[in-house]
């Protein structure tokens, strides 16, 4: 329970904190213990050579007749702090109990001297070092002994200012984190408030990058694929729902007119095979228009793409022109490959075969139809990561205050009185492009012809985006 109530924000805030106190305290520690370390060194430097100054004293002597087991000197003249210097003459039996006792100092430390040359001692206070050295073949012991004010005093000043550097940088490093943890989640923040404000009603609204953030810049990018395909989705449904009922009620109302005409008064034969054709005719129309409507609600996004294969453009649009050209071999088609890339692998795009060469036919017997089958350019070409397909014919356009209108299913401009057609084409191509991760751009003028560049991602740009 406690787990959901603590948000992600508070968890990195928190998690960032431990990782300065540790950073911190590791940092302080090795401050601490180096200066500690140094400052014993150090220390035992100046008394090393405190003894070796006593020893060299000593041997200037002309005479040094000391009896074994007797303190020849004891001196404190606070060269060092609280200096205490000794020289003994080392007993014949190594036994430095009686020395030991009188100094208090334990005679661990003479034996380490006599047997190592040099050794050193503290007490938690006083710091000792002493070395042996040979006097008329005698062996003495000198020692210097102090207290090392810097260790007693000046490191608990070094500890009080470390821990309230301690406390003042875990306090800023409590904001430091706090901060942090808010700029990192603030896009996070602001992706999600706009995300609420999203609904059925403005599914037009779409998710802005953020500068410099590659990896919220995917996941914006896929949210407003995402979008969309809802969008495209909901449009395909409002579309159908708006036009079926209109486009479905014309023949049904043809077709129930011309049986009650039929049915109200006695025909001729003829009459009645006159009938039965126009109810037959309409009958055909509202099947063409059944199969239009279902064709575009399949290629509305509702996920269930057709698999996707490796497809070279150049190849499906000689298939599409040849299948054209078959069906009408009034269909002037040029194909211009003037812009084809070098690298032939620049022209594959990973989709739906049958889909695709649906899309493109569309678009191209469109041109040929609205032009009265005057030649209609396509041109092919490739990027580094994108494939273009541009249609341009000479034909009657489409007026520029129709133009927001050309993608609603069914619609048909008011120059098109002339010509067969249902107005299906053009939204199921945008659809099977958008399918496709590619973009459909129209562009037309009146009376001087229409432009459509289809886009599709390479497929080896798409695989490195997956």
């Amino acid at each position: 329970m406690f787990n959901r109530v603590i948000t992600n924000q508070t968890k990195t805030m928190v998690l960032l904190m431990l990782v300065f106190t540790a950073i911190i305290l590791l940092f302080s520690g090795l401050v601490y213990f180096s200066i500690v370390n140094f400052s014993h060194q150090r220390f035992y430097e100046l008394l090393k050579i405190r003894t070796a100054t006593i020893i060299q004293i000593e041997k200037s002597k002309d005479h040094l007749d000391i009896p074994e087991n007797y303190v020849l000197n004891n001196r404190n003249d606070e060269e060092l702090p609280m200096e205490r210097d000794y020289v003994f003459a080392v007993p014949s039996d190594s036994n430095f109990k009686k020395i030991s006792q009188e100094v208090h100092i334990p005679d661990y430390f003479f034996k380490n001297i006599v047997r190592k040359g040099e050794s050193n001692y503290n007490d938690k206070e006083f710091y000792y070092i002493g070395q042996s050295f040979r006097y008329d073949d005698k062996d003495y012991i000198a020692i210097a002994s102090a207290k090392n004010h810097y260790v007693v005093y000046y490191l608990g000043f070094l500890k009080r200012t470390l821990l309230t550097c301690i406390v003042l940088s875990l306090f800023f490093s409590m904001i430091f984190s706090f901060y942090l943890s808010k700029t990192l989640f603030r896009p996070i923040l602001k992706i999600t408030g706009k995300v609420k404000e999203i609904s059925s009603e403005n599914l037009h609204l779409r998710l802005e990058s953020q500068p410099d953030n590659k990896e919220l810049n995917e996941l914006v990018d896929t949210f407003n694929g995402m979008l969309n395909r809802i969008e495209t989705s909901f449009e395909t449904q409002n579309h159908l729902i708006g036009n079926v009922s209109h486009e479905l009620r014309t023949p049904l109302t043809s077709i129930m007119g011309e049986a009650d005409v039929a049915l109200s008064i006695s025909r001729t034969p003829e009459e009645y095979k006159e009938t039965l054709e126009i109810i037959l005719n309409e009958a055909e129309k509202l099947d063409k228009k059944i199969k239009a409507l279902l064709m575009i609600a399949q290629t509305g996004f509702d996920g269930k793409i057709q698999k996707m294969d490796k497809v070279r453009i150049d190849q499906l649009l000689w298939d599409v022109i040849e299948t054209l050209r078959r069906i009408d071999s009034r269909n002037n088609i040029y194909l211009d490959i003037s812009m084809l890339p070098d690298n032939p692998k620049k022209l594959k795009v990973q989709g739906n075969e049958q889909l695709l060469h649906l899309a493109v036919a569309n678009i191209i017997s469109n041109g040929c139809k609205y032009s009265n089958f005057q030649q209609v350019k396509v041109s092919l070409g490739a990027t580094d990561t994108d494939v273009y397909i541009i249609v341009k014919d000479t034909g009657i356009g489409i007026p520029e205050v129709e133009m927001n209108k050309i993608y609603d299913p069914f619609f048909r401009a008011s120059n098109t009185q002339n010509y067969e057609g249902y107005g299906i084409g053009l939204p199921l191509a945008r659809n099977i492009v958008r399918m496709h991760q590619g973009e459909l751009v129209v562009s037309s003028h009146e009376n001087q012809g229409t432009t459509v560049q289809m886009r599709f991602p390479n497929f080896y740009s798409v695989q490195q985006e997956v």
